[in-house]
């Protein structure tokens, strides 16, 4: 059985790269972990295989960079379409046919729960057929209620398991509360802006993470 965690994002931007490479280090002394992203666009300007891979001090085979590599800084179905290719969920999920028993996996989603793959499937689909439980990656700014609450009853309308938020950004205890309670939902950490970003600087927040061990009651 495909076991570990979907990290996904109320907005692209908001951290998930981040926010992946931090698990790997809050998680790798517990269990057998493996990242990977599906569907990376704009590859030419940004590849976030390797920003985890540096950032979370990844062995070689700590890191699968298999799936959807496409140019363009594009939601992934229209930079499948003007390079001439189609997304498809199968070719996707193969990827995982190669998994081990005993490995768990971060997988990081492009963008936000309802971005086109293809002309008729949405990232959420895709998390349908994974399986996995779900890991919200929120801001901790303005707006980010909305877009988080819309986020989870996105997630929970197609009967897919959310197992809390990270937020990332200026505390905030007003918007955490606000998620809390009208999102019925955890808050598993927050995650500052680190400056500088490096491994040893992300290493460090990633103690704070997952105080409850909630997500990590998911990868064992």
């Amino acid at each position: 059985m495909f076991r570990g965690l979907f990290v996904t994002g109320t907005d692209t931007g908001v951290g998930k790269t981040v926010v992946s490479a931090a698990l790997m280090h809050r998680f790798r002394a517990s269990v057998q972990l493996k990242y990977w992203k599906p569907v990376q666009t704009g590859i030419e300007q940004d590849d976030d295989t390797a920003t985890v891979k540096a950032l979370g001090r990844c062995a070689d085979d700590e890191v699968v960079d298999g799936g959807a590599r496409l140019p363009g800084p594009f939601s992934p179905h229209l930079s499948a379409r003007l390079s001439g290719r189609t997304i498809r969920m199968d070719d996707l999920l193969e990827v995982t046919d190669r998994q081990r028993s005993t490995e768990r996996w971060i997988v990081e989603g492009a963008g936000g729960v309802l971005v086109p793959l293809n002309d008729r499937e949405l990232t959420a689909d895709f998390m349908v057929r994974l399986g996995l439980p779900v890991t919200v990656v929120a801001r901790t700014s303005l707006g980010t209620i909305n877009h988080t609450l819309l986020t989870i009853e996105a997630l929970r309308s197609r009967a897919i398991e959310v197992v809390g938020a990270i937020l990332v950004g200026q505390p905030n205890e007003e918007n955490r509360a606000a998620i809390e309670r009208y999102g019925c939902l955890p808050v598993l950490g927050e995650l500052p802006i680190l400056t500088p970003l490096n491994p040893e600087s992300l290493a460090l927040v990633a103690r704070t993470l997952d105080g409850r061990g909630r997500m990590l009651e998911y990868l064992r």
